[in-house]
């Protein structure tokens, strides 16, 4: 054992030294390179440049041992972990031809509790214990017009804005100012929804039962016997041509009124996405 490690060690040195001799003589090139080409179009031939040449020489077989060297060490540690590995596959066949079907049986009970405990370890982290039914605003809509629910009718449909941010910040309660400045720091550009959009159509579902109503009442003062004036002239004409006619300027007065209670254009203020 402690040769083998010894082994191992000066191999990781010599792995290390070739590494740094490639990285200098790679260094060296590129300097080279460099001073050549600033200096290739105004400097004349030397007499030496033989000499430069057979250095490049010398240089390029120190590269090449290098690079056979760390090639070398390499291959002895990948030669290491296949026998490791190769011992591993024998012992477990060894002992599957042993124990049976009872290794087998093992092993796999073993990977099935880790793959529960990373389920029940995700199913902790998520927010909600209990996944919200998919509902659409088009859907409860058609279901309160046929008469299967009501618009007041509670739902489990909640929809909360996404927070970003450190989880150990946003996880927790936000205590200190210095915590909720932190807890912002990732936010988006742009401003969150407050309500989903099944909470927005139930809004303006229950608007608009309250302007029927309005309207309905209106329509009932209007056709009321003291905004008629009861004039005896009106009495005194026939029924059908009277009361025809009373009903007409009923409707255009309530018409009328309503037209100067919504003004045209009045509910698209509220309605725009940035208003």
């Amino acid at each position: 054992m402690a040769n083998r490690r010894a082994q191992k060690v000066a191999r990781f040195k010599r792995q290390k030294a070739a590494e740094t001799k490639l990285q200098e003589i790679r260094e060296r090139k590129e300097r080279r390179g460099r001073s050549l080409r600033a200096t290739a179009l105004s400097a004349p031939v030397e007499a030496g440049e033989e000499d430069d040449l057979e250095d490049d020489g010398e240089e390029e077989r120190e590269a090449w041992l290098a690079t056979i060297s760390l090639a070398i060490c390499k291959a002895f540690d990948l030669l290491d972990m296949l026998k490791k590995e190769e011992e591993m596959l024998l012992a477990v066949k060894e002992r599957k031809a042993k124990d049976g079907n009872a290794f087998a049986r093992e092993m796999l009970d073993e990977r099935t509790k880790k793959a529960e405990a990373w389920h029940h370890k995700a199913a902790s982290r998520v927010a909600y214990s209990k996944p919200a039914d998919p509902i659409t605003c088009a859907t409860f809509a058609q279901d309160v017009i046929e008469g299967r629910a009501s618009v007041s009718q509670a739902h489990e449909h909640k929809h909360q804005p996404l927070i970003f941010g450190p989880a150990s910040l946003v996880g927790g309660g936000l205590t200190s100012e210095r915590e909720r400045m932190a807890a912002q720091v990732f936010q988006p550009s742009y401003r969150m929804p407050t309500m989903s959009i099944e909470e927005a159509g139930l809004r303006e579902m229950k608007m608009m039962e309250r302007w029927q109503e309005r309207t309905a009442e209106m329509m009932r003062e209007a056709n009321s016997a003291w905004h008629k004036g009861g004039d005896s002239s009106s009495s005194s004409m026939p029924q059908g041509e009277g009361g025809d006619e009373d009903a007409e300027e009923a409707k255009a007065r309530a018409w009328d009124d309503w037209k100067d209670d919504n003004p045209r254009g009045a509910g698209n203020k509220k309605l725009t996405p940035c208003g």
